[in-house]
């Protein structure tokens, strides 16, 4: 059995698309999922299956949140070692690292478009795309930058959701 870590996008953020924490642990639990975890209200859910599509579980949890709440909600599933992977490859050392954020995106984008963006500068706004994942760091706080999930979304063309490097650390953490 596969210990995986959805992220959903966009829930429970500004009082929009509301669902609470012990109903999406009972939700994914229906879905026949096993060991389900949530962490914190944004969106974060650790869970076991057998299936190893990860498109299926991305499916299923999808439809299921579409016909319980009405609403579509973006949902990225990677696994525990990817989720692993993704803190171990960060760039920033030890001062930036544990303030910066993991724009982790459905997939790998092209290089091209890579290599486009990357030539993309900011004041204030350091980043470094390595295969499904941009890393940023934020030197003046988040609120007004440049470089959010939006902006890398429309430049990449793939769909991503962003996460602080605490929160994804400790996603590990219970996942172990």
């Amino acid at each position: 059995m596969e210990t995986y870590i959805a992220l959903l996008r966009g829930i429970n953020v500004g009082g929009h698309k509301k669902i609470l924490m012990a109903d999406l642990r009972r939700f994914f639990e229906k879905l026949n999922f096993k060991n389900v975890k949530t962490y914190i209200q944004s969106g974060n859910v650790i869970f076991q299956s057998n299936e190893e599509k990860i498109e299926v579980l991305e499916s299923k949890i999808k439809g299921q949140i579409l016909n319980e709440y009405g609403f579509e909600v973006s949902v990225l599933v990677k696994t525990h070692s990817e989720i692993e992977d993704i803190l171990n490859i960060c760039p920033f050392k030890e001062g930036k690292k544990d303030k910066s954020y993991f724009i982790v995106l459905h997939s790998n984008p092209d290089k091209k478009l890579v290599n486009s963006t990357m030539e993309i500068k900011y004041p204030n706004e350091e980043f470094h795309i390595i295969n499904s994942c941009v890393y940023i760091y934020y030197s003046l706080g988040s609120g007004k930058a440049k470089c959010g999930t939006n902006f890398f979304e429309k430049k990449l063309k793939v769909s991503a959701t962003a996460r602080n490097y605490n929160t994804l650390n400790k996603l590990v953490e219970l996942s172990n």
